[in-house]
């Protein structure tokens, strides 16, 4: 019993970073634009929040500021794809080869350094509840707000006239234009929002959930992510719900290791990739649910 409450609080734990990356690809598509460049977004939130939570003794400023790493990054592809109209694909895997290699050089000096531990988000009275307590109300604060921006862009999407707007650009950009909507400025809006959310999952792994520095510690956790955003259908509670299941899955095989249970190695690093191919081959078999004007590049003269 105690190993199966433990496998469901992991199981939050281990889907945060990737509901916080997915939540915000969701966005960003949902806006009509393609970013796969969101692990090298998070792994330089990772190491622009591991490096000032040690530096200034504050993980809550270490995630604000990861955030702002993310979306910083973010801005670069926005500005290359949607005013230089370079191609969102190419643009997005340059964008994780920069991260990665970025996040390496600044992170030298980190290797082996422990950050300031983050304070648990127990819930008063609620954490006590037996099985139900452990699991849902002893998380850190991290959790309840993946689980609130989950909510949050699902409600915005779904019944507010902003979240209309942006859906209508990704729908078909060019009538969203001839309405009198900034296609370009609200593209970019979501882009950065998708950045910053991407950097604070980085950061949630670094300071968090490990928690150390590490390079290329996102271990493809950015792919999932992407992946995720297609299996959940564009919508954010099914995403949320996706994160979830594969948290689920990491905990089980976590726990199966301790156990003694062999689990070739090789297999666990090799199942990012191996998730995203084959969501990939669905994807361009079945287009269920994707923005019309999904990774099309708009012009205001068109």
């Amino acid at each position: 019993m105690e190993m199966l409450i433990n496998i469901a609080a992991f199981m939050f734990v281990a889907a945060t970073p990737l509901t916080l990356a997915a939540i915000g690809e969701t966005v960003v598509e949902r806006a009509g634009v393609l970013n796969l460049g969101v692990e090298g977004m998070m792994i330089m939130g990772a190491i622009v929040g591991f490096m000032v939570a040690v530096n200034s003794g504050s993980p809550v400023l270490g995630l604000v500021m990861a955030a702002a790493g993310g979306m910083g990054l973010s801005l670069i592809f926005a500005f290359v794809t949607q005013v230089a109209l370079a191609n969102q694909v190419a643009s997005g895997l340059a964008l994780t080869l920069f991260g990665l290699g970025l996040s390496a050089l600044l992170g030298q000096g980190y290797q082996g350094v422990k950050p300031p531990a983050f304070p648990q988000g127990d819930i008063p009275l609620l954490a006590d509840i037996p099985v139900l307590g452990p699991i849902l109300f002893q998380q850190d604060p991290v959790v309840y707000l993946a689980i609130a921006l989950t909510v949050a862009v699902f409600v915005f999407l779904r019944f507010s006239r902003a979240g209309l707007v942006l859906r209508a650009v990704g729908e078909n950009h060019d009538a969203a234009h001839a309405l009198g909507y900034k296609v370009v400025r609200i593209r970019i809006a979501a882009i950065a929002f998708g950045g910053a959310c991407a950097g604070l999952g980085g950061a949630y792994i670094s300071l968090i959930r490990v928690p150390q520095w590490t390079e290329g510690m996102t271990a493809g956790i950015g792919w999932i992510a992407l992946a995720l955003v297609v299996f959940g259908a564009w919508r954010p509670l099914l995403v949320g719900l996706g994160a979830c299941i594969f948290g689920g899955i990491e905990a089980v095989q976590l726990n199966l290791q301790a156990a003694g249970v062999a689990i070739p190695v090789s297999l666990l690093a090799m199942s990012p990739y191996l998730i995203t191919i084959l969501v990939l081959v669905i994807m361009s078999a079945v287009r269920t649910g994707a923005p019309a004007s999904l990774g099309r590049p708009f012009h205001a003269s068109s």
